[in-house]
């Protein structure tokens, strides 16, 4: 495994596959993993806040026998004071593993880089793994399988949509993002995509058709129009959003045992409609609480004492 928890990409095929397989064990035997991270202290430095980020890190590593250390916007200051190498150095000399939720992806990058400890990416405005990686979970426990399916994403070319590309292409699933114009994904992360996507016998389409993307899709996934930090933009993202509701109508056009995903928190009635996110096609309360579960692997990997 790799040192860091970064990026899906950083990972193999097969290393994906054996998080999403602990993870799995994880959630059925927690009892058996209840001392794999015993003594161990998780920093998790929070430059935005997170219901289900910080919940499910400061449980899953007291579950695993460890403690997590809160580190908000007014514990520490990140580029202000003191530089991100040497907080990262003097943390290493406290903890075991770091998490960091930043906006800068560059931020979580040089974490990694100075620390001599792990880092995990709890999320940047680049990407979002973990999130991910739980969402791999959940797909793998609703279909049994995950190559060979149809992932569409529907709406901004955020971070969720470009660990999704990466997430996907690594695991054999075919991806499709359906995104208004001026909200693609980064250019960078679809060439990275469609390369990874080659070797893993995948096909990505990036379209700016809502319905062409969720055409025969067997999930369909989406997220806020508006995320942290994008406040001033709200109203101008209302107008340009309009037609990526996913709705009933978008779920038709789905295979007929499709579901719904959502990483949360959700705006019923601009993203998604009340009567898809709350219908009997969503998963987005599994896909929550499988942010403990799939976390719980990634801290094991890294800091467990049989890793």
């Amino acid at each position: 495994m790799p040192k860091d928890f970064i990026s899906l990409a950083d990972y193999s095929t097969e290393q994906i596959r054996k998080l999403v397989d602990l993870a799995h064990d994880v959630k059925r035997n927690p009892r058996a993993y209840r001392d794999a991270c015993e003594g161990q202290t998780l920093a998790m430095i929070f430059q935005k806040p997170s219901l289900r980020t910080r919940v499910s890190f400061q449980t899953g590593i007291y579950q695993l026998g460890g403690q997590g250390i809160y580190l908000g916007p007014t514990d520490i200051q990140l580029h202000r004071g003191e530089t991100i190498a040497d907080t990262a150095q003097v943390l290493a000399r406290y903890v075991d593993g770091i998490m960091a939720r930043v906006f800068a992806h560059s931020d979580v990058v040089e974490l990694g880089v100075n620390a001599s400890v792990p880092v995990i990416n709890g999320l940047s405005d680049l990407l979002h793994p973990c999130q991910v990686l739980a969402d791999l979970q959940t797909v793998s426990e609703k279909f049994g399988r995950l190559q060979g399916l149809k992932f569409a994403y529907i709406g901004d070319g955020n971070n969720m949509a470009h660990s999704i590309l990466y997430g996907c292409a690594k695991v054999g699933m075919n991806v499709a993002v359906g995104h208004p114009h001026g909200y693609a994904p980064d250019p960078d992360v679809v060439t990275r995509t469609r390369e990874l996507a080659a070797l893993h016998g995948s096909a990505v389409q990036i379209t700016a058709d809502p319905m062409e993307a969720a055409a025969d899709a067997d999930i369909i996934y989406t997220d806020v129009w508006t995320s942290m930090g994008q406040e001033d933009e709200a109203k101008e993202r209302l107008k340009r959003f309009e037609g990526f509701q996913v709705n009933a109508n978008m779920m038709g056009a789905a295979n007929p045992g499709a579901i719904f995903m959502h990483c949360l928190p959700a705006h019923r009635g601009e993203e998604v409609s009340a009567d898809v996110i709350d219908g009997p096609q969503s998963v987005v309360f599994d896909q929550a609480e499988n942010r403990l579960h799939a976390q719980k692997a990634i801290m094991i990997s890294l800091m467990g004492r049989r890793h």
